[in-house]
């Protein structure tokens, strides 16, 4: 039976708060957006005059199709080429989902995307849905069919994990784009001691270009590793040049909610390095590079107002 307007209306409501679920459970916008049309689809073959709560209905769709994603994707990542990271997006990306609460922002933030990659597709799940938008254990249970104690015995297993790799500091966007700078200004001295002083000890350094962008297959770990690579990275060359097609300009802004040094050319952002700040210092950078998880964040560059660039022609 064909939908109406209304039955498309009401899938086209719930569609914001289905991809913000997508994305967080999947790292990837593309395929929480392929995700999100999967269920359309199964909307559309539904009898949804028998669907008496549409929402708790497309939520359960939605869960599984991304469940069934993560398994399929744990072994896909085995051949990855390098470090595989999450799609970065910037501030304003409507995926990013609601950021009313600290947990809700949280969630969302780069570095506790890249620690859910620990957990199983079901405390991924389980996280997400109660961390992030509030269902109650008993929903959860429904939508994973699973008992409701399973779940609390989930959520507070998979939370633990966070936690433990976890050490976010929130920053608003004044305070990220001063970290930026001031992380820029140590990185083009030249020198190490600069940005040293900035980092903490145990810093990490991450790269995913895919097999598409060269991206060092291991991270790169100690306040001196991480620097003298850094130093390197902002110093300009030739070969850097032609393996991006030029030279691009270096902007300040946050992704998911972080300090971000964003670089773009010709309109096009070819790299996103996510800092992850804590009272000590600078503690993470995760730089993506991988043309295709950056599709949508050109995007969303050319939609938005982002200033002037902090480095032009920077390499």
């Amino acid at each position: 039976m064909p939908l109406t307007m209304n039955d498309v209306d009401r899938f086209e409501a719930a569609r914001p708060r289905l991809e913000a679920i997508a994305y967080r459970l999947l790292g990837s916008a593309s395929e929480a957006e392929d995700a999100v049309q999967d269920t359309y689809l199964r909307w559309q073959a539904a009898d949804v005059d028998l669907i008496e709560v549409p929402e708790a209905w497309l939520t359960k769709v939605l869960t599984n199709l991304c469940l069934n994603q993560l398994t399929s994707a744990r072994a896909r990542r085995e051949t990855y080429v390098g470090e595989w990271l999450p799609e970065p997006l910037l501030t304003g990306d409507p995926m990013l989902g609601p950021a009313d609460t600290a947990e809700q922002r949280e969630s969302v933030s780069y570095a506790v995307l890249a620690l859910m990659e620990r957990l199983s597709p079901n405390e991924r799940a389980v996280y997400v849905l109660r961390e992030a938008f509030g269902y109650p254990h008993r929903e959860i249970a429904e939508i994973l069919d699973l008992s409701e104690s399973s779940c609390q015995q989930i959520f507070h297993r998979a939370k633990k994990h966070v936690a433990d790799g976890k050490s976010r500091t929130e920053i608003d966007e004044a305070a990220a784009r001063r970290i930026v700078e001031e992380f820029l200004a140590a990185a083009t001295t030249g020198r190490t001691e600069p940005l040293v002083r900035l980092l903490t000890a145990d810093a990490v350094a991450i790269g995913d270009g895919g097999g598409k962008v060269p991206a060092r297959a291991k991270a790169f770990e100690g306040a001196l590793a991480v620097a003298t690579f850094m130093r390197g990275l902002f110093k300009p060359s030739t070969a850097k040049r032609t393996i991006i097609g030029g030279s691009p300009d270096v902007y300040a802004t946050t992704a998911n909610g972080a300090p971000a040094v964003v670089a773009v050319l010709d309109g096009r952002v070819v790299g996103i390095m996510c800092l992850e700040v804590t009272p000590d210092g600078i503690t993470a950078f995760r730089n993506q590079v991988n043309p295709d998880k950056l599709d949508r964040a050109t995007r969303q560059w050319a939609a938005s107002d982002h200033g002037s660039p902090l480095m032009e022609a920077a390499f």
